[in-house]
């Protein structure tokens, strides 16, 4: 059952922007596109973002690599050695505590040395500051995309603006 909300609070919200420049995040976390793709791990958990630009050593965006991205990696190319002690083979694992480890099974990772540059989409979706607003909501819709970076003449990365940019600054 839906309430009915009066007339009165139900004013139209208009988007409080012009440009690009407007809406737009300044200065975005980027990664190099020589990380590893653990170190991406890394810092996009510690930041706690979903994406982030992929720039190269000019400072220009060449990709984006998403969570999406790493798990799709990790799922078609994460190694991992399994390895079973055997009670017949009297071997004695000891901790440099002194802990003493049980036979047992152990899950060793082997490292991923794959660079971001490698898991990355290539593709950017930019726009410069100076971009109409309507045409920054434009294609974040007609492209189904949660954000667009922003970029200056030379094309470096300067901004980023995100669906949730947009968002909030949504008032009546």
């Amino acid at each position: 059952m839906s309430k009915s909300v009066p007339e009165a609070n139900l004013a139209p919200l208009r988007l409080h922007a012009m440009i690009a420049a407007d809406v737009m995040s300044n200065n975005p976390i980027s990664l190099g596109e020589q990380l590893t793709v653990h170190e991406a791990v890394v810092f996009l958990t510690e930041r706690r973002v979903s994406a982030a630009p992929v720039i190269n050593d000019a400072g220009r965006p060449v990709g984006v690599v998403s969570e999406a991205d790493i798990l799709r990696h990790d799922r078609e190319h994460a190694e991992h050695v399994y390895w079973r002690l055997q009670k017949e083979v009297d071997r004695e694992l000891t901790l440099q505590t002194g802990e003493h480890l049980d036979d047992g099974s152990f899950e060793v990772e082997v490292p991923d040395i794959t660079r971001v540059r490698d898991i990355m989409n290539p593709i950017v979706y930019a726009v410069r500051r100076t971009t109409p607003v309507f045409e920054v909501v434009n294609q974040l819709v007609t492209k189904r995309i949660h954000r667009l970076f922003v970029i200056d003449d030379d094309g470096s990365l300067v901004g980023v603006i995100t669906t949730l940019d947009i968002l909030s600054r949504l008032k009546p």
